[in-house]
């Protein structure tokens, strides 16, 4: 790597601090990720849908919106972006174990549903990409009330197919509205492979809706920060909106109920994990001089105890009660 290469971070406005946070934030989405998978196959928890892989896109986007005001629809795959903006790994956990204190839903949606009012993380559906025209409208509310903030709102190549997408983008381009669309193109659509759902370029869709498509590397975590952050900016000055596509690769199956070897290859698998971000930008850190493998062991070390006690959390929190079945169902007086 050149000179330039080695403080990529310094140059886009990260300190080394935050580039180690990064890295951290990347790590631990993959550990929880992994404990989800043995839980499920386990017998100690009903579901998972996994978003290994994906995490750089995740954590390099997070790390380039403003925590304090942004809005997010994250999808159901984004758990390295949810931790990077605030919930903890008890609250994913309490989430997998649908337990009573989830501050998703209560234990009542499926996992990877996320939900968290004081983080402005907004609550998303089954049904793929409706996360997409909600976000749009909070935009539109926000320039209404003149507010500086964006929406960021992510969702897979799959999704980039519905009707919901395409109705969100025309009104978002129309009213030149503060929103950011990310596709996490992790190469299926559950089964289906990309070429068989997109003839050109999802990125270049924007065109067509009057506003900025970009295409990057979803496993380079520094140029997905870059991005986001320059769309962030567009977005703030009342530019409009942005749709990127993170170009990444999904490890896992699409999900605990999938046998994804039924339409790929192990050798294609094992050909995309050698491209993994994780490794990639660990090695990047190291030679940046801001890192090393002793100090990777350790984080190593204190990531596995955090997932193992929050695991523990998770598994001894009470369930629902019974009667909760009928809590939001009707309108309820205030301090029921």
């Amino acid at each position: 790597m050149s000179i330039g290469q080695l403080t990529k971070h310094k140059q886009l406005g990260l300190n080394d601090e935050q580039a180690l946070e990064m890295y951290k934030f990347m790590l631990l989405a993959r550990k929880y990720d992994e404990r989800a998978l043995l839980l499920q196959r386990a017998g100690k928890i009903n579901f998972h849908v996994s978003g290994i892989g994906q995490e750089a896109a995740q954590v390099g986007a997070a790390f380039a919106l403003d925590r304090e005001r942004d809005y997010y629809l994250p999808y159901y795959r984004d758990y390295g972006f949810v931790l990077s903006v605030g919930m903890t790994t008890k609250e994913l956990m309490l989430s997998l174990f649908a337990k009573a204190s989830d501050p998703n839903s209560g234990g009542r949606q499926m996992p990877g549903h996320f939900s968290h009012r004081k983080l402005r993380i907004v609550t998303g559906s089954s049904p793929v990409t409706t996360q997409v025209p909600h976000a749009v409208g909070i935009a539109l509310a926000a320039k209404m009330k003149g507010e500086s903030l964006a929406t960021f709102v992510t969702f897979g190549d799959g999704s980039s197919n519905q009707g919901d997408f395409h109705e969100g983008c025309n009104f978002a381009g129309v009213h030149k509205l503060p929103v950011i669309l990310m596709c996490e193109n992790n190469q299926y659509a559950i089964s289906v492979p990309i070429h068989r759902q997109v003839a050109g370029s999802i990125a270049d869709r924007a065109i067509g809706y009057g506003f900025p498509g970009i295409k990057v590397d979803g496993n380079d975590v520094l140029e997905v920060f870059r991005v986001v952050k320059e769309a962030r900016e567009r977005a703030i000055r009342g530019e409009g909106p942005t749709l990127i596509e993170a170009v990444t690769y999904r490890l896992s199956p699409h999900s605990t109920s999938d046998n994804d070897l039924a339409y790929r290859t192990k050798e294609e698998i094992d050909l995309h994990r050698g491209k993994d971000a994780i490794p990639r930008y660990k090695e990047y850190l190291i030679a940046s001089g801001i890192w090393n493998e002793e100090e990777d062991v350790l984080l190593h070390q204190r990531l596995a105890a955090e997932i193992k006690e929050a695991t523990e959390f998770g598994e001894k929190a009470p369930f629902p009660d019974e009667q909760d079945l009928y809590r939001f169902v009707y309108a309820e007086e205030e301090g029921q």
